[in-house]
């Protein structure tokens, strides 16, 4: 780009908020970073989202929060579909397809999952339903027994799930099976990650995912798979898939501008339209969604089947 190598400088966040902060003020101090691409978790973006916007540089991110794009912070790029799409897609499914009424939501009561099961709720709302339960849950609690015992005696027809990190979702998944919860489970994309389906194994059989990325939705997300497989031996997933397509982004925002400079970097970025990546096809939007919808897939037998996309209006 501009006659030059991309370099990328990594920093760790630790996964906490602390950790995000500190990452991102050591990027941030120098004066040789064009741009930033941040965490994939809400609550760590929320975190530095004030930082971002007093250096006052583009930051790609992937978290799903609907308000962090909409805070008036113009430097924040989302390079995942946020979860007002989510809940849309998860309600029109569940309840419009599978004919569900009595629904049973489980989510972190972290600033993603408190957002998303308030977007869900919402959608819902709109096909006159009430959940007959709506349960939090605490980030990396060892026994999620009270949670799914409250599932089975709630009544539910079909469960929903909004969870932050995938170690808590294995858990959850085993204890589901052992204390007998059958009903059809739809979850956010947590619940197709390969860390996820690896520690809950036949626990997730023939459950439902909403994801913005599934290795046969585009020809650009088959390349990919193709291509990380070949390189890792294993199947990518939304972990990688996103910040693929951050580095890509930037590089043609870059590109585009003709320059560095933030404000003409910005610029390109919100101009950038059909561009085909990894999770689908980006339309960047004033508040800086470029993804506006979500695929819906099958766990069958631990493979990930994908079934259709589902497109939505700009929100």
């Amino acid at each position: 780009m501009l006659g030059k190598k991309m370099e990328i400088v990594v920093e760790d966040d630790q996964t906490t908020n602390p950790g995000a902060v500190l990452a991102f003020s050591r990027l941030a101090g120098r004066n040789d970073i064009a741009a930033f691409i941040g965490p994939i978790r809400s609550t760590q973006t929320n975190s530095i989202a004030p930082d971002v916007l007093k250096a006052g540089k583009v930051m790609m991110f992937g978290g799903t929060d609907p308000s962090l794009t909409h805070a008036g912070n113009p430097w924040l790029f989302r390079c995942r579909p946020n979860d007002t799409y989510s809940a849309q897609v998860i309600a029109q499914f569940g309840a419009d397809e599978m004919k569900k009424r009595k629904w049973a939501v489980v989510f972190s009561t972290d600033t993603f999952g408190t957002n998303a099961v308030r977007s869900l709720t919402a959608a819902l709302d709109k096909r006159d339903i009430q959940p007959v339960l709506a349960q939090g849950y605490t980030n990396q609690q060892a026994d999620f027994t009270p949670v799914v015992l409250a599932v089975r005696q709630s009544g539910a027809d079909v469960l929903s799930t909004y969870f932050t990190y995938e170690a808590d979702l294995g858990v959850f998944a085993r204890q589901v099976r052992q204390l007998g919860v059958r009903i059809p489970w739809v979850g956010s994309p947590t619940i197709v990650n390969t860390t996820a389906l690896n520690l809950a194994g036949p626990a997730l059989f023939g459950t439902y995912g909403i994801t913005d990325y599934a290795a046969d939705s585009s020809p650009a997300a088959r390349a990919y798979a193709d291509k990380y497989e070949a390189a890792y031996k294993s199947q990518p997933d939304i972990q990688s898939s996103w910040a693929f397509d951050a580095v890509n982004l930037l590089a043609r925002a870059i590109t585009d501008a003709g320059s560095t400079d933030p404000q003409a970097m910005r610029k390109a970025m919100i101009a950038i339209k059909g561009f085909q990546g990894a999770e689908g096809e980006y339309n960047f939007d004033e508040n800086g969604d470029g993804l506006h919808g979500y695929n819906i897939v099958r766990n069958d037998a631990g493979k990930i089947v994908f079934d259709r996309h589902i497109e939505l209006p700009a929100a």
